[in-house]
């Protein structure tokens, strides 16, 4: 554990994810031989604070709430979110088109999974604009919702990119667009932790040093299983699906009844473990129950 006295130029050097929570108390490089007191007191940060979060950060180690001083605790999680929307998920974004546009020209597969991103995107500017507004009680199961959605990104890439075919089996060269995915899918599992360490930062400091009465946000981890095999039937609502119709639509199509193709939609996000309906667009595609050129 690091305490006040040690020296913040250890805590940097040494400390890779100590860099992002420093930046976020407004803490800048240059620091010299200081103390980690002494650089908090110089920028006017409350030192127990930023002890707890890093401490938190590296160890999980618990947090007394009587430490936490909440307007410091706030500006720190503010520039957060500054930092999401503004710098990293723009940034992600830019990285990822550069990355899959130069696919194969005749599939849809990769704007697909870039609406999956902007989908994503548009979920965590929510979830970030109701932690502004202090509504977490009204929210609190998104953020397993959110990182669920990066995780399907992720996904959808390993899964179902359409990668180029190779001249010759002898031609193994990896090429510059593979470089650029791997960078892209790094990036993609540290946007995920560093976004899942942000919210666990909220839930179990920020909350309780809040004092409201609410229940105590806990996230689950979800347990994944193997895939199963679709039905015919749940094939056949997916289908419908990815061509745009709504339940009813579906319901009229198939003659069965508005609760059971409910049920079936439930049981494909279910087996698949995709919940978007662009992802479900690119399985279909993937693997052959819809015709490319019949989707509009």
């Amino acid at each position: 554990m690091y305490k006040a006295t040690d020296k913040i130029c250890d805590l940097m050097a040494h400390e890779e994810d100590a860099i992002q929570i420093i930046s976020r108390f407004g803490l800048e490089l240059g620091v010299g031989e200081q103390t980690i007191e002494q650089v908090c007191k110089a920028h006017h940060v409350h030192t127990p604070t930023f002890l707890a979060v890093i401490n938190y950060k590296l160890y999980k180690q618990p947090v007394n709430t009587t430490d936490i001083d909440v307007p410091t605790l706030q500006c720190f999680l503010n520039n957060a979110h500054t930092y999401f929307l503004d710098f990293r998920l723009p940034r992600l974004r830019r990285a990822l088109v550069e990355a899959i546009i130069p696919a194969d020209p005749t599939t849809k597969i990769p704007g697909l999974i870039l609406r999956c991103y902007d989908e994503f995107v548009a979920e965590i500017r929510t979830h970030i604009e109701h932690e502004n507004q202090g509504l977490f009680e009204e929210h609190e199961h998104d953020d397993e919702r959110i990182t669920s959605k990066l995780t399907e990104i992720k996904n959808l890439i390993i899964k179902y990119y359409p990668t180029e075919e190779k001249q010759s089996p002898s031609t193994n060269y990896q090429s510059p667009i593979t470089y650029l995915l791997i960078s892209v899918m790094s990036d993609l599992w540290h946007t995920e932790q560093d976004f899942a360490d942000h919210c666990a930062i909220e839930d179990d400091i920020l909350r309780p040093a809040l004092c409201k009465v609410q229940k105590e946000n806990k996230i689950v981890v979800r347990q994944t299983t193997e895939t199963e095999e679709l039905s015919d039937r749940e094939k056949d609502v997916l289908i419908q699906l990815v061509h745009g119709l709504s339940n009813k639509e579906i319901a009229d199509v198939l003659c069965i009844s508005t609760h059971t193709v409910i049920s079936h939609r439930k049981n494909i996000t279910r087996k698949l473990n995709i919940h978007s309906t662009a992802g479900l667009t690119i399985y279909a595609i993937v693997n052959k129950l819809v015709d490319i050129n019949s989707l509009e």
